[in-house]
């Protein structure tokens, strides 16, 4: 049985994540909050910890202070002699360039990468949400005698349409086809209707991986992407096999979310507040860790009728004070104060918010060190909210505080 000792993590995590906008306009799209108290980030970290994958470089680019700051602090004390989670910022060692696709992230620190004794390699992705052990798939990669192993999930064909890699099987699960982001894919195998998307999930032999990088980086019409160039270069020539997701989190629907764009995400953390999510971040099976500030607990005042502070079908993290307002359906950061008769529905809210007296907020995500004056409405009328804010396609509206020369905290 092949040992996780044997690999190491390479963690995308350098997007400029433009389709997360405003959100991104200070951070990198891994350090977005998720569910109140994590950051995109810690989903995928946490896969790593829990797989005995311990051995992990973060690929940084885009405003990454933050993402550092949260990797430095909260992930560093996980680790175990020998073992790590490293921030790597662009080093332009081999190239004079920004990383030009997921590919050339990757190939520039090729030689960090070898300073490292492996015998396999599994790039992720730092911005998916979703419960999987890597080790599995390490398993199935070494019982096929595969090169290299693709991780897919089954996915409705128009849901996949334009949106993710897609591949074709044999019935031994080997790769016969790729193609990224087809306007009509194909369908299945074995469910028609269903197609096989990628993940962005790869595990490469590692002896193989360096020359497969050297050939993409000398290849002038390459875009230097895993997805649209690697794969489908190499399917004919290397054994490369599909590893179907194995979801950890242990229910009948496999949950796995690209949060890249704001309809997405506010959908990913509406998905929490449900009396039954899908997601579940309360097993102690598989746990979520993360880097938090030390908040006291959460406070609900005032038993008065007139303005109860109440919070219901709702995430709220430590030290926010709900002080008679009203909460539902929502997930609240840290440092959140909802004052009396205001009323916060179906919204994210950030870290160190304060939301003024009698405001009505529905739909929407507060950004951090935020500051609602008294009688703000956000979300009852998208036209005069377009003249202030940045609304999403499905009408999500998204307040950002003014932009500063200070980076405070998240």
């Amino acid at each position: 049985m092949p040992s996780m000792n044997e690999a190491i993590g390479v963690l995308l995590a350098g997007g400029q994540g433009e389709r997360l906008w405003p959100l991104t306009r200070d951070r990198a799209k891994p350090a977005v909050s998720f569910g109140g108290v994590y950051r995109i980030i810690d989903l995928t970290l946490s896969n790593c910890l829990n797989s005995h994958l311990r051995r992990v470089f973060v690929l940084t680019q885009y405003k990454a202070l933050s993402l550092n700051r949260h990797v430095r602090r909260g992930w560093s004390s996980l680790m175990g002699y020998g073992d790590f989670i490293e921030v790597l910022p662009p080093q332009m060692r081999v190239s004079q360039h920004w990383y030009q696709g997921t590919a050339d992230a990757v190939y520039q620190n090729i030689y960090s990468i070898g300073s490292e004794q492996s015998n396999y390699v599994f790039i992720l992705s730092g911005d998916h949400i979703y419960k999987m052990d890597y080790q599995k798939m390490l398993q199935q990669h070494a019982d096929s005698g595969a090169d290299v192993t693709v991780a897919t999930i089954e996915m409705d064909a128009a849901e996949a349409s334009g949106k993710f890699g897609v591949l074709e099987t044999d019935e031994h699960w080997r790769i016969i086809g790729f193609e990224e982001k087809p306007i009509n894919p194909k369908s299945s195998r074995i469910h028609p209707g269903k197609v096989n998307g990628s993940m962005g999930v790869y595990l490469f032999n590692t002896q193989l991986l360096v020359p497969i990088l050297l050939d993409d980086a000398e290849n002038q019409t390459s875009s230097h992407d895993f997805g649209k160039d690697i794969i489908p270069r190499i399917i004919d020539k290397y054994r490369v096999f599909a590893y179907n997701f194995r979801d950890e989190n242990k229910k009948e629907t496999s949950y796995w979310r690209d949060v890249g764009t704001i309809d997405a995400y506010h959908e990913a953390n509406m998905d929490l507040v449900s009396v039954t999510p899908i997601l579940n971040l309360y097993d102690p099976s598989w746990p979520l860790h993360s880097w938090q500030r030390q908040y006291p607990p959460a406070k609900f005042v005032f038993a008065d009728p007139q303005r109860m502070g109440v919070a219901f079908d709702s995430i709220v993290s430590g030290g926010s004070i709900i002080s008679g307002g009203r909460v539902s359906r929502s997930v609240v950061g840290y440092d959140v104060r909802v004052n009396s008769y205001s009323e916060v529905e179906e919204s994210i809210i950030f870290n160190h918010v304060n939301i003024g007296r009698h405001s009505r907020i529905r739909r929407a995500i507060i950004d951090r060190h935020v500051n609602l004056p008294e009688g703000t409405v956000i979300g009852h009328d998208l036209e005069a909210d377009r003249r202030r804010y940045h609304v999403s396609d499905s009408g999500v509206v998204v307040v950002v505080r003014p932009e500063s020369m200070i980076e405070e905290p998240e």
